[in-house]
């Protein structure tokens, strides 16, 4: 039972921040070097795989919509769509006006100095984020074009190698890495003195959730002229099964049954619907990274990101987040490439986003698989429409 328990990846987070914070307060000298090196190498480690989870889960991804291009999958790609990126600028617009009246103190004068790293071990990636971003979008396009069985067979195999590396190499690895970077953070004194700004952002995030989903759901009623009580109030199985297992995927039997429930949804269009939002209606996820990356970035660097940077790294984050790996902080783990390159994010500014996203990834999730039934709704009024 016990080491079941140490497996559990949000376990292993948590127990990475608390002993890299409390390391940080006695730590000094010899012992502190050791760790410098050792946040290098894991960090030269995950940040090598990040280009080959680019094209492991965005190229896979784009390659299958060739199959399913009729006109009510197109039209539910692109409501799922508006849906993320529509809950990510509401969250973007609250974190505006919300952050700079929290207590966030950026002073690195004030900061301690880490020791020089004496361990120069470099792995440089394969290739940089963006080359690996704009690869995985032409390979998913040319696939999805020339309705390619072997190539798309090829992309699938290397989307199931990818998770592995996943889950054998950058799973275990990252918690030593979170573990350095919460060390650090915790000696220079950055991390203990804005706790309390990371759950009162919290809350204010699981807020947004609650207002979203209201404002998918009103959405649907208007659109399908029925009432959408009537799909919401069989959601909670789902909603309480995502919170528990912080993936879409494993909540996707229970969703299913939600909506079967729902007298004003057909099965048949349900039976679609529902296995492909869970996939790629990631509203929740979207609108907590925005959030806190606004506050990571406040807090380490000392300002919000302007408008347009935030609004470009919307825009494809909506886009990449589709081929988001079904872990905790997933959605994170594949927009990394954004997060660098469009953000310009370091690895103590990724590192901090990794982990408090992973550590509330189910509400996210929750959110995610609840606002599928409001969609689910409205690609059923769609359909019916569409065949009249």
């Amino acid at each position: 039972m016990l080491k079941k328990l140490f497996k559990n990846t949000i376990v292993q987070l948590l127990l990475a921040v608390a002993i890299g914070i409390v390391t940080g307060f006695y730590i000094d000298g010899a012992p502190l070097g050791a760790v410098v090196s050792i946040k290098h190498v894991t960090g030269q480690i995950i940040f090598f795989l990040v280009p080959l989870i680019i094209l492991g889960f965005i190229a896979p991804s784009i390659a299958q919509l060739r199959s399913n291009a009729s006109k009510f999958l197109l039209f539910a790609f692109g409501i799922a769509y508006l849906s993320s990126i529509g809950a990510s600028f509401f969250g973007a617009a609250v974190g505006y006006q919300v952050i700079p009246h929290l207590n966030i103190v950026s002073d690195a004068s004030a900061l301690k100095e880490l020791p020089q790293n004496m361990l120069k071990i470099d792995i440089p990636p394969v290739m940089n984020v963006m080359t690996a971003l704009v690869l995985a979008v032409v390979i998913g396009l040319s696939v999805a074009w020339v309705k390619s069985e072997e190539f798309t067979r090829l992309l699938d195999t290397f989307q199931k190698m990818v998770l592995e590396l996943v889950k054998k190499i950058l799973l275990p690895v990252l918690p030593v890495f979170i573990f350095a970077n919460f060390c650090f953070l915790s000696y220079q004194g950055a991390v203990t003195t804005q706790l309390p700004v990371f759950l009162s952002i919290l809350l204010v995030v699981i807020v947004c959730h609650y207002i979203w989903l209201g404002i998918l759901y009103l959405i649907a009623a208007i659109y399908s002229g029925k009432n959408s009580w009537q799909v919401l109030k069989h959601y909670g199985p789902a909603y309480l099964t995502a919170l528990g297992t912080m993936s879409s995927a494993a909540t996707l039997g229970v969703a299913l049954n939600c909506a079967h429930k729902s007298p004003i949804l057909r099965k048949e269009i349900s039976d679609v619907s529902v296995p492909l939002f869970a996939n790629i209606h990631l509203c929740g996820s979207i609108l907590t990274e925005t959030v806190f990356v606004m506050t990571v970035s406040q807090m380490l660097y000392g300002t919000l990101p302007n408008f347009f940077t935030l609004a470009l790294f919307i825009m494809l984050l909506g886009l990449f987040a589709i081929g988001a790996p079904g872990v905790p902080g997933g959605t994170v783990l594949a927009s990394l490439g954004l997060i660098i390159s469009v953000l310009n994010f370091d690895e103590a500014g990724t590192a901090l986003l990794l982990t408090i996203f992973a550590l509330q990834d189910s509400f996210g999730t929750a959110c995610n698989v609840t606002g599928d039934g409001a969609l689910t709704l409205i690609t059923d009024t769609f359909e019916k429409r569409s065949n009249k």
